[in-house]
């Protein structure tokens, strides 16, 4: 149950939302003022926050400003009057999630709330995006390397991205760094889920809605391609668009204007677009659900994450990292990771990715007595699951490692064996595809930019096993 915490110096408003909010499900708070709202938001915390625009002493916008400080994974509503409108656009402008206008629609307050809700609720599973651009990104792999050289060179341009990668492999993270290394970092920068909004209000969400345009528009509403003017526009999960919505999403991004839902007036602005999706676009392109010319307007410059698992490497400088998080915000003191779980982490597949991982050594760090984290610590998927069984093949093989296993640490033979089987998985099916490295790329399910760098990596790069050129690419 999510927590709302609402606040409102009118207390008749005030009584009215918190009862209508409970009956919706939620966990409800009330403050009468913005000092006694941040007060208990500090102490208690909250998912979400519904907040007046104009209040005594303490008014929306300082609250909303010392909300983000504290977590900016929080949504904040604003509450404003008609006469306050521009207000509340500046207060999204400078981070709010949304705002509702006096007399509210019980139907748009629910909308919205849901909407925050959800957006919350996937924050709380994803890797939080850090605002010191570039710097937030962690990890030294070649494949993140190749990341941070793309976004050196097209952060400061308009030209249009698309990251793609499996979920929980911080495309938000990039997003949010390809518009803090941008000279646009001082303006908007406007994030929707795609996902998370009902098909029939999408398009009300991106492009607004005038008074009267459906029930419950009881005034006119910019949407997000209007908040993010002269800034950066996210729309992530973009592969969950409808069809009939992808044309005029396609015409706004060829053409820099749109219309209101309901209005005749056109909308020009000058906004950068950033999409990310988990999806194979290329396959929903080929089943009918995706726009070719939308693809292709969105991957001017194509940006692919890599899975963890493959990039093992960069796991203990992420470990390290998540430690160091934790460690402050549960107030703990655990002083790293012991090479026993170390080991284990790293030969984990991580089908949830970095997200995973965040999530695991935020739980580790509440039950560990320290001050190391060691193996016993870890959950039974990691320690008795994978990791086990990785360990009980090192175990069986060691008689074909040309080491003294007296003198090898845990870690580097499962780093040892890793990568032998890895390098065997990975002749194997250029065997099989003739040396293709494409196809061979979609059978190992990795990039075939991965696929280039692990073949670079054992010696295998634009040959095959037998020492053929490389095979022709589909």
């Amino acid at each position: 149950m999510a927590k709302v915490l609402v606040i409102d110096d009118e207390t008749n408003l005030r009584k009215v939302l918190a009862a209508l909010l409970r009956r919706d499900g939620f966990d409800v708070t009330v403050a009468e003022n913005g000092e006694q709202g941040l007060a208990e938001f500090h102490k208690n915390g909250a998912d979400i926050v519904v907040t007046d625009l104009v209040m005594p002493k303490l008014g929306g916008m300082e609250v909303l400003a010392a909300v983000r400080a504290a977590n900016p994974d929080v949504p904040v509503i604003i509450i404003t009057a008609h006469g306050t409108v521009d207000s509340a656009v500046e207060a999204i402008k400078a981070g709010a999630f949304d705002y509702i206008t006096k007399p509210f629609d019980q139907a748009e307050l629910s909308s919205v709330v849901a909407k925050a809700a959800k957006t919350n609720e996937s924050a709380k599973r994803s890797v939080r995006a850090d605002h010191k651009a570039r710097s937030a990104i962690i990890g030294e792999s070649p494949q993140i390397q190749d990341v941070y050289k793309i976004i050196d060179k097209v952060a400061d341009t308009p030209s249009t991205v698309l990251i793609t990668g499996e979920s929980g492999t911080g495309k938000e993270l990039i997003a949010t760094a390809l518009h803090g290394a941008s000279s646009r970092r001082d303006k908007p920068f406007i994030k929707i889920n795609c996902a998370a909004i009902p098909a029939t209000l999408l398009e009300s969400e991106l492009f607004g809605y005038e008074k009267g345009a459906f029930t419950g528009a009881v005034t006119s509403k910019p949407g997000r391609f209007e908040l993010a003017d002269e800034g950066t526009l996210f729309l992530d999960e973009i592969g969950e668009i409808p069809v009939e919505m992808q044309v005029k999403l396609l015409r706004a991004l060829q053409e820099g204007e749109f219309e209101r839902v309901g209005g005749i007036k056109t909308t020009r602005v000058n906004v950068r677009l950033v999409a990310a999706t988990n999806r194979d676009l290329q396959a929903e392109i080929e089943a009918g659900r995706f726009r070719k010319d939308l693809y292709y307007r969105l991957a001017v410059v194509p940006i692919v994450l890599p899975a963890l698992r493959e990039r093992r490497g960069d796991i203990p400088m992420l470990a390290a990292h998540f430690v160091d998080k934790y460690n402050r915000r549960l107030h703990k003191k655990i002083e790293g990771i012991a090479d026993d779980a170390l080991a284990l982490l790293q030969a984990y597949a991580w089908p949830g990715n970095i997200r995973e991982l965040e999530n695991l050594i935020e739980r580790v760090l509440l039950f560990a007595d320290g001050p190391l984290i060691t193996a016993k610590d870890l959950p039974e998927p990691v320690r008795g699951g994978a990791g086990v069984q990785a360990g009980a093949q090192v175990a069986a093989s060691l008689g074909t490692l040309d080491v003294p296993v007296g003198e090898v640490g845990l870690k580097d033979i499962v780093r040892m064996k890793a990568a032998e089987l890895e390098r065997d998985l990975i002749v194997k099916k250029l065997e099989e595809t003739g040396g293709n490295v494409t196809r061979a790329a979609r059978l190992l399910q990795i990039s075939r930019k991965s696929l280039q760098t692990k073949m670079k990596e054992f010696g295998l790069r634009d040959t095959t096993p037998d020492g053929q050129e490389d095979g022709p690419d589909e």
